[in-house]
This record gives C-alpha cells, sequence and structure tokens, in this order.
C-alpha cells in the first residue's frame, strides 16, 4: 500500500519548509510565481490533490457551504420550475464566491437531522413550514439566515415579492372583464382541504398574502367568491381542487389559482368537462414559469422575476455570512421585489 502523501512529503521534495508548502495551496499571493509552480508540479507528480478539506474548515472557520432549507421533499427542488429557476439564480450569484449549494429537507426524525448535523456558514429558509423543527434547528446553531418567501422578521434579512399586489392586479383583471361568481383555487401544507366556507384558512407567506391581495378587491366589489385548498401544487392535487370547483352546477366563470402549476391542473379539469377557456371560463395563474406559454390556451398570469430572487436572496446571505465573520452587525435588509400581471389568452370577457 503506497503511503501517504502529506505537506511534509512534498517540501522534502521541494527542499522547502511545509507552511511554504501550505501557501501554495491557502496563500498563493505569499509565494513567488516559479516557487508556486514548483510546489503544484511536485505535488501533482506525488499525486496530491490539496489539503483535507475537513481540516482546512476547521483552520479557517468556514465550511465553504451554505444551505437551502425545504420543506418539500428535495424531488420538489428539481421538479417544480419555479423552485429550478430560484436555485438556477442561486447558483449563478455564488458562483464567483466559491461557496458551495447545500439543499437541506425539513426532515427531524431519525440520526442524521440536515438543518441540525449538515456543516454549512449561513442558509436561506425558503418557503418553509413553521411547525418543523428545522427552522428552530438553523436559529439555534445562530447561522446566518436569510428568509425567502417567509413571513419577514425584525431580526432577520428577507427577500419576497410582491405577492399581494400581483395578486390583487389579478382579481381587478377578471372583475374588469365583468366576472362577479370567481373560484379561488389554493394550496397549502396544512388543511383544511376542499370546499372551504372560509377562504381565510391558509398557512404560508405567499398563501395568505395572494389571499388577501384577491380580497382586497374582490371583497368591495362584492364578488359570489368559491373556495378550494388542496394539498400541495403537484398536478394531481390541483386537479383533485379544481373539479371541486368546476364540476357542479353553479360553477364559478373564472378562476384565481395559486400557482401556474395549479393552474395547468385546472385548464386540464375545464377541458375534461367540455368548458371553453376563456369562452365559458377564465383561469389565471402566479408566478409566469415557462409552463404559462406551453400550455393551450396561454395562461394569464402574474410574473414574478424568479432569477432576480434567487440572485437577491444569495446576494443578502453573502452579505450576512461576511458581516458576521467581521463582527460587524448590521440593521436586518428586507428587500420587496415588484410583480407584474401578464395578460394571454386564458382570460376573456364575460359574455
Amino acid at each position: 500500500m503506497a503511503a501517504r502523501v502529506t505537506l511534509q512529503t512534498i517540501a522534502d521534495r521541494v527542499g522547502v519548509s511545509r507552511m511554504t508548502v501550505s501557501n501554495a495551496f491557502s496563500k498563493p499571493d505569499q509565494l513567488s510565481a516559479t516557487m508556486r509552480e514548483r510546489i503544484l508540479a511536485a505535488a501533482e507528480e506525488l499525486g496530491y490533490v490539496g489539503p483535507d478539506p475537513a481540516a482546512r474548515a476547521l483552520a479557517k472557520g468556514t465550511t465553504g457551504a451554505v444551505g437551502v432549507l425545504f420543506t418539500h421533499s428535495l424531488r420538489f427542488a428539481f421538479t417544480d420550475l419555479v423552485a429550478t429557476g430560484f436555485l438556477g439564480a442561486i447558483a449563478e450569484e455564488l458562483a464567483p464566491t466559491g461557496l458551495s449549494l447545500t439543499l437541506l429537507t425539513s426532515t427531524d426524525d431519525g440520526d442524521i437531522v440536515p438543518a441540525r448535523d449538515v456543516p454549512m456558514d449561513g442558509a436561506l429558509v425558503y418557503s418553509c413550514d413553521w411547525t418543523s423543527r428545522a427552522v428552530d434547528f438553523l436559529h439555534r446553531r445562530r447561522l446566518p439566515l436569510v428568509y425567502v418567501d417567509q413571513d419577514p422578521a425584525a431580526d432577520i434579512p428577507s427577500v419576497n415579492v410582491d405577492d399581494r399586489g400581483g395578486a390583487r392586479a389579478a382579481a381587478r383583471h377578471l372583475l374588469d372583464l365583468g366576472h362577479r361568481r370567481i373560484g379561488l383555487l389554493m394550496s397549502g401544507t396544512h388543511g383544511p382541504y376542499g370546499l372551504l366556507d372560509d377562504p381565510g384558512a391558509v398557512d404560508g407567506h405567499s398563501s395568505r398574502q395572494r389571499l388577501l391581495g384577491w380580497l382586497d378587491d374582490l371583497g368591495p366589489a362584492g364578488a359570489e367568491l368559491i373556495s378550494a385548498r388542496q394539498d400541495g401544487t403537484g398536478l394531481e392535487q390541483a386537479r383533485w381542487g379544481a373539479r371541486l370547483l368546476l364540476d357542479r352546477p353553479d360553477r364559478p366563470t373564472a378562476v384565481l389559482c395559486f400557482s401556474d402549476a395549479v393552474a395547468y391542473g385546472a385548464l386540464q379539469v375545464a377541458a375534461e368537462l367540455g368548458l371553453d377557456v376563456p369562452g365559458q371560463l377564465s383561469v389565471v395563474g402566479f408566478d409566469d414559469n415557462p409552463l404559462a406559454t406551453q400550455v393551450r390556451p396561454r395562461l394569464t398570469t402574474v410574473r414574478q422575476d424568479i432569477a432576480a430572487k434567487g440572485k437577491a436572496a444569495a446576494a443578502t446571505l453573502t452579505a450576512a455570512i461576511e458581516r458576521a465573520k467581521a463582527g460587524t452587525p448590521a440593521p436586518a435588509e428586507h428587500v420587496l421585489l415588484p410583480t407584474e400581471l401578464v395578460i394571454r389568452e386564458s382570460s376573456g370577457r364575460l359574455s
């Protein structure tokens, strides 16, 4: 078995001190270019790839990684178009910093609890269920945190979009088209599910803000509301909720949906029931993810800039980490990004 190559092995080969070899990897500005090239060439010849990452992290007091905490399973991060766009923007913003991205579930059973056990320098708390202990674990670790799509807290930086303003614009659009019997198709982590007498029974920052925005205009207009809520935003759940609203004699003439993914389920159910969109039913989503222009008819929706949200979240977190390292706390920054109504073919005037 070949002997383990260490910094001292390379130092002996080149004829320099162990510290000089260490500087070639961790403090290259301390050496001449010629000396560093000699050391790196010797390391490559000996099969040495660099200092042990765990040891280097211990010495520097940093892991070189940041976490993103999800309530959902990690599969959600790779299948939901909004989540994938958000993560891609974070990765792009982090690339120049050298920080890597670690995806965390909010699982808190078993021997390994990611929010408690995974090494990281800070974390983004992304649209998380507050009943999970994962968020509490991150707080107790005193890590720099940034909330995204969460209720802002006075002492924690946050990045949100104007969910309420965007939802208000969507509701006003349907009212301007003459609709007065309007369905609200919502989703959430906790019940109740099904048809709701009280549409206010929602959880989650984005859900609450979008509902408030709809009601800001629908309430004063005296609109007749029919509300349904399903567990999550998956297609089958959305189809279930949409059928509750549409497969009935007093169906609404328009539906406001929590997201474009939910609206897609509503479009499918409308087609199965023989309802023309937008002739007999208008459908409005939220997010303007790529799905909105792939479905037919193309979806009227509220656009949020997912890339801008991801970049703002990453930049806010890296700034918080740097302040923590320097011991220079600053007031928590709260970023609110604009939204915009995008009118396409899925909404039309009530005839």
